[in-house]
């Protein structure tokens, strides 16, 4: 929840504008608030954008809901679910989840399905069995073929987020590891080895290079590091 209108567009705009060649060398997005969708998607060229939430219903009487179907109506071609934030905040659960995904993929937006773990949850050595719920109970019913279409994993370790405390390369390589393997027992093979999974604790430049080097990290989901261009568009050089 960044940027009033104008500034999320200049934002938007500095990166559109610098990212002609690595473009054709890794894919970029953006996800900026709802009010910012339809303005960033006129004004810039090169940047996919996607929206930060939605609904689990395509219309109706749901107050303050933003539809897959209103975002895609915007421009939008994907957007992120189960971010550690709306679980926290707003109790999404795993039923919950599920629904949306659904709603998004019925409506041709590719999602960015987020798990992780609390701090509290790592300690107690609960990383894995967490992680495994939260893709298991919101994912599992997909088939092969719409998992590999439109679902991207995002592990974002919520005790590594704000915190002071990092995740290390091997730690964050060890969870992307067993999400893949899961990946791998759920769907197939082909399926696990295709669905990318992004890192998203606290990427920034000078950690970038070390974290995009694992062998299952496939890229970031990147917080505020995204609302400075020279980071932003550093973290991308190093992809």
């Amino acid at each position: 929840m960044n940027t009033l209108l104008n500034e999320g567009v200049e934002l938007a705009k500095q990166i559109d504008g610098t990212i002609a060649e690595q473009i054709e060398k890794v894919d970029i997005a953006i996800f900026p608030p709802f009010t910012h969708i339809n303005a960033i998607k006129k004004s810039t060229q090169l940047l996919s954008i996607g929206g930060q939430d939605c609904s689990t219903q395509n219309s109706g009487a749901y107050t303050g809901e933003v539809s897959p179907l209103m975002l895609k109506d915007l421009g939008a071609t994907m957007v992120i679910l189960g971010h550690s934030e709306r679980r926290q905040y707003h109790g999404e659960s795993h039923e919950v989840l599920k629904h949306k995904t659904d709603r998004a993929i019925e409506n041709g937006l590719k999602v960015i399905f987020c798990v992780g773990e609390t701090l509290e949850q790592r300690e107690s050595g609960e990383q894995y069995t967490v992680v495994e719920r939260q893709i298991t109970d919101s994912l599992q019913h997909l088939s092969n073929e719409v998992v590999k279409e439109f679902i991207t994993i995002a592990y974002e370790p919520v005790w590594a987020i704000g915190t002071g405390k990092t995740a290390s390369p091997e730690q964050a390589q060890e969870v992307h590891r067993h999400i893949r393997e899961l990946l791998a027992q759920l769907f197939t093979e082909e399926v696990a080895e295709h669905v990318r999974i992004l890192y998203g604790g606290s990427m920034k430049p000078d950690n970038a290079a070390e974290l995009l080097s694992q062998k299952d990290i496939d890229g970031g989901l990147i917080g505020g590091a995204a609302l400075k261009p020279v980071d932003f568009l550093s973290i991308i050089n190093k992809a």
